[in-house]
């Protein structure tokens, strides 16, 4: 499997694949068990999504750190690729987190998708 580059390469693959609502389902899932409230409906736009999760992880990077590293801990984002990030300007790194964030819930679906 080849990893997105990019947002929009990544919803590309998910929109030629017919797996958008499952990567949302995932993202539901994933934000459930880590006990933060948020619940994207199905339907939201791409540019919405990644709005909307960018906002949630800077807010959770400045107000609720613990809750940060939780989320990132179930989702099973890469630790190794979270420190390599550049972390001196918040808003950044919170763009940043919040691919990786999408990016490994994609991986998630595809290998359900693939091997299911």
């Amino acid at each position: 499997m080849q990893l997105p580059a990019s947002f929009n390469q990544l919803i590309a693959e998910a929109n030629d694949l017919n797996l958008y609502q499952k990567l949302i389902k995932q993202l539901n899932k994933d934000f459930l068990l880590a006990n933060i409230d948020l619940d994207f409906s199905e339907d939201i736009l791409p540019l919405s999504l990644q709005h909307l999760l960018h906002e949630t992880i800077y807010n959770l990077i400045q107000e609720k750190f613990t809750e940060y590293l939780n989320l990132l801990y179930i989702i099973d984002v890469p630790e190794n690729q979270v420190k390599a990030l550049d972390g001196n300007d918040t808003v950044d790194l919170a763009k940043q987190v919040s691919f990786l964030v999408l990016r490994r819930e994609w991986q998630k679906v595809w290998f359900k998708n693939k091997y299911s």
